[in-house]
């Protein structure tokens, strides 16, 4: 599928259908919400808002949030968020809602002692190049964040805990990392570096060819011996975990592809934002899996005056040629209001274009608030604006 190229802004007669997020927060066939755009564009203040928005409306609900500024915690009155659910005080209605964030390492550790012996576990989870690979390996927090998923999708299945899972995803630099990256690092321990690096700790020294020995030669003026011998203790430790890793991913690779699952994706109203925005929609869509719709996060809210950009502007001029003080506060508020409505006439421009360039993703415009969200009343204000 081609990518819809977006380039310079242009007016555009589109607008997006209407999102309608209680529709879908009450639709009880819909078990998962991911949340997903380009980092800063309110993800986690979404995904809150949205699963307090569905508790207090009956649902059994988890949010899962991989947020290392920990605001989730601090909004929803937990001292402090980790990897298991904690109740969240303070929700109103019938339902109910935990929230709980990934602990990348731990969610590794926890694969690691489910799939390995005692014996094996414990070499694996003392190996320096395992404790560097589960805390900061490039693309881990993303795979990690789908294995707790699929966790807590499979407990609430057996235990009938919770009807609603949502997920916000991790922060990455590109909003497709998260679809990404778990296939990078699956292939990564599945792949043929790993093979070769492994050859030399099986042991047979039919194995070892010139080439090979070349190879690792190579690789111990680059990593230095210590490295490499810790690289191969790994691997030959982790050799019968390898097929499971992939297998879990391309199960929850397949959860995310379900009737049952349904995708956000978060954007600002701003031309980096939404092109990225229409990147992931296309991304979806080719990957089949279920789009719900957009979300535009902390837009200029609406004007209800009469008077335009040009006219507040020109009145500014003329009330800028006096020396009242009177006239000159004036001018400077009629120049804050110019701006403001060129502000809303540009993000106004951009949604259309994007709506132009996905007629069918509906969308819903959730302005800015005048303050940060930091506790249960600032979620639910958000959650109101999300269902208007």
């Amino acid at each position: 599928m081609s990518r819809t190229r977006v380039g310079p802004l242009a007016t555009t007669p589109h607008t997006a259908p209407h999102l309608d997020m209680d529709a879908l927060v009450d639709d009880r066939s819909v078990g998962i919400v991911v949340c997903c755009g380009s980092g800063g564009v309110g993800k986690t203040t979404t995904a809150a808002s949205l699963a307090l928005r569905a508790a207090e409306r009956g649902r059994r609900v988890v949010v899962l949030t991989i947020d290392p500024a920990r605001r989730l915690a601090q909004s929803m009155g937990i001292e402090q968020l980790d990897n298991t659910p904690r109740p969240v005080p303070g929700v109103q209605g019938e339902g109910s809602l935990d929230a709980m964030m990934l602990d990348m390492k731990r969610t590794f550790d926890e694969v690691v002692l489910s799939q390995a012996s005692p014996e094996k576990a414990a070499q694996i989870l003392s190996n320096p190049f395992y404790v560097a690979l589960s805390s900061s390996f490039a693309g881990t927090q993303e795979y990690m964040a789908m294995e707790k998923l699929g966790q807590i999708h499979r407990q609430a299945r057996k235990d009938d805990s919770y009807d609603l899972i949502v997920v916000d995803t991790p922060p990455s630099r590109s909003a497709l990392d998260f679809l990404d990256a778990p296939e990078r690092l699956s292939s990564f321990l599945d792949g043929r570096f790993i093979r070769i690096l492994l050859a030399p700790a099986k042991g047979p020294a039919r194995l070892m060819s010139a080439g090979l020995g070349m190879v690792t030669a190579a690789l111990n003026k680059v990593l230095g011996t210590q490295v490499l011998r810790d690289m191969q203790i790994f691997i030959a430790a982790f050799d019968t975990l390898f097929g499971g890793f992939r297998a879990r991913a391309e199960k929850t690779y397949s959860l995310l592809q379900a009737d049952g699952t349904a995708f956000l994706v978060i954007a600002a109203p701003e031309e980096d934002a939404l092109r990225e925005a229409a990147y992931f929609v296309e991304r979806l869509e080719e990957d089949r899996m279920p789009l719900a719709g957009l979300v535009v996060n902390r837009a200029a809210p609406e004007d209800t005056t009469d008077l335009t950009a040009d006219e507040a502007g020109a009145a500014a001029d003329r009330l800028g040629r006096t020396t009242s003080p009177a006239a000159a506060l004036t001018a400077g508020l009629l120049r804050l209001h110019a701006r403001r409505l060129r502000l809303l006439e540009r993000e106004g421009r951009l949604r259309r274009r994007f709506a132009a360039a996905h007629p069918t993703v509906p969308t819903v415009v959730v302005p800015a608030l005048p303050t940060d969200v930091h506790d249960l009343d600032g979620l639910r204000r958000v959650g109101e604006l999300l269902g208007r």
